[in-house]
């Protein structure tokens, strides 16, 4: 198969290439590919057998004032994708998130759960989502993701690292739940999910279990040999933002049994397994 990775620059598109290693891939960041450009993305995508997308506006706070450019990379870049893909007989593996539900819920959300954006970012997410669904209804797998951390770009792991030298304590919000997820999980994933020849469709790709951001963070400490009492729990009003944060982003994984794959290891066991590329060590 010759793969094709847009985003390839970014985090998570970073370790889907080198969860490729051995393999026929054309890595495309977005100075080489813009996914908004239609006839530039039918070219990139022509001779290729798969495509994975993991281009995206991920300022959160930001598409609260500027939606149509969020739109632009998050709704169309998918939807020239995924018509590309239609065109040219090839797959389409596309990125999306836990934004596109409510945050209300209070058991794990499946994979077939009504979505309710409340944000801006969330919007354009799910704009992205329909359109690779729509055309692409027997090639198109929509994967949702989040909390994602990794060893390249900045997250809230590498931040909660960086803090601890630098503050003797740290105010972290403890009324979030989610599910903190290794970005090379994900990326090995997205690989597996394709080379299963997976029936296509909605994926939710987060390591298992769920925490809060003050149990990551105290968890980080604890990587660091630091002490975890450094962390104080705090609440989502202590630190407003522009765009709303989910209150609940746990994802069911019961997708998997289709793809004859098991859900994603604990985020705990993942956390350990990261850590010596994501933490700073000595």
């Amino acid at each position: 198969m010759r793969w094709l990775v847009t985003g390839a620059a970014g985090m998570l598109g970073r370790d889907v290439v080198a969860a490729l290693d051995g393999a026929d891939v054309t890595a495309l960041d977005r100075a080489r590919l813009d996914v908004t450009d239609a006839d530039a993305v039918d070219a990139a995508v022509r001779g290729h057998d798969v495509v994975v997308n993991t281009a995206a506006w991920t300022d959160v706070d930001g598409a609260e004032t500027a939606e149509a450019a969020a739109t632009a990379v998050n709704g169309t870049g998918p939807a020239n994708l995924a018509a590309a893909c239609a065109r040219h007989g090839a797959r389409l593996v596309h990125v999306s998130t836990d934004y596109v539900f409510d945050g209300a819920a209070t058991t794990p959300y499946a994979e077939d759960a009504p979505t309710a954006p409340r944000s801006a970012y969330g919007r354009s997410k799910l704009a992205g989502e329909r359109a690779v669904l729509s055309t692409l209804p027997d090639a198109g797998y929509v994967v949702r993701t989040a909390w994602l951390y990794g060893e390249h770009g900045g997250n809230f792991v590498a931040t909660m690292a960086r803090l601890s030298a630098a503050r003797k304590f740290l105010d972290v919000v403890d009324d979030q739940r989610g599910q903190p997820t290794w970005s090379m999980d994900v990326g090995t994933r997205l690989v597996d999910l394709v080379r299963s020849d997976a029936p296509a469709g909605v994926y939710h790709a987060t390591n298992s279990g769920e925490t809060t951001w003050f149990g990551l963070a105290r968890a980080v400490f604890a990587h660091l040999g630091l002490d975890p009492a450094r962390v104080r729990p705090t609440t989502t009003d202590a630190f407003p933002r522009p765009a709303p944060r989910p209150a609940y982003s746990v994802l069911g994984h019961a997708g998997w049994a289709r793809a004859g794959l098991p859900p994603l290891r604990p985020w705990d066991e993942a956390l350990a397994a990261a850590a010596p590329a994501v933490l700073p060590h000595d």
